[in-house]
């Protein structure tokens, strides 16, 4: 899908100077210098409504913590949402909490293939729920643990994105098998030198046959994700059973 303008990310945080960080690098650091994708880094505090720049308040209810203040947030979403909407972008809105749906390929890949992503960073105890309902935040995890805060998990989902946009990979053909594209796991990879340690290269991957090799990845794909994501490893039976 191509955009007037290059994929956006909008990253509202406590922490801006976090940004561009690990994007700055490699793939998605070149990309950005190129202008195939943008990134902003929101301040919230530059949203509170008081001299001291408070963000937070004590939760309703008691409890340990601080929860995130409901219209200093909003404020800094409006913002957000407000001037990408005079670009004429519309991007999807995000609000990463360990509560959240579990993040997969498959989202990553309608969010890489729209103009963008608004993507709220958690602190303290959490966000008040109530701005998340009331602008449509969808609530997603990076995975079952707790962090101190979304940033690290922002760049994740944002790195994720990025190297699906057009022209950020050379060659896109590779990542035809990469991990949960065809529901299974990615199969090992080796390189030189052919004994390593006592260890060989498996005798496969050095007969030539072409046809012989991509079976015997197809297999090792699958006895990875039997062994080590059960889960997937279902999904992925009865996908095949469904198609027989």
């Amino acid at each position: 899908m191509t955009h007037s303008f290059p994929w956006a990310a909008q990253i509202l945080t406590l922490f801006p100077s976090m940004f561009p960080g690990p994007l700055g690098y490699s793939l998605a650091g070149a990309a950005l210098k190129k202008g195939l994708w943008s990134l902003k880094a929101v301040d919230i505090r530059d949203f509170a409504r008081d001299k001291q720049g408070a963000v937070d308040d004590a939760p309703y209810g008691g409890g340990p913590g601080m929860v995130m203040r409901p219209d200093v947030v909003a404020a800094a979403i409006d913002w957000a949402l407000d001037e990408e909407g005079r670009k004429g972008r519309e991007l999807a809105r995000i609000c990463l909490t360990p509560r959240g749906e579990p993040i997969t390929q498959d989202r990553v890949k309608r969010w890489a293939a729209g103009p963008g992503i608004m993507v709220l960073c958690g602190r303290f105890e959490g966000i008040d729920q109530r701005v998340v309902e009331a602008r449509g935040l969808h609530e997603v995890s990076v995975g079952d643990f707790v962090m101190s805060s979304g940033e690290p998990a922002a760049i994740a989902l944002t790195d994720a994105c990025i190297r699906l946009c057009p022209g950020v990979i050379g060659n896109p053909d590779g990542m035809a098998e990469e991990s949960f594209e065809q529901g299974l796991l990615e199969y090992p990879h080796y390189t030189r030198p052919r004994l390593w340690q006592g260890k060989a290269v498996p005798a496969t991957l050095l007969s030539g046959n072409h046809e012989g090799i991509k079976n015997w990845r197809h297999r090792e794909a699958e006895r990875v994700t039997q062994e080590r994501r059960p889960d997937m490893w279902q999904r992925y039976q009865s996908f095949n059973s469904r198609a027989v």
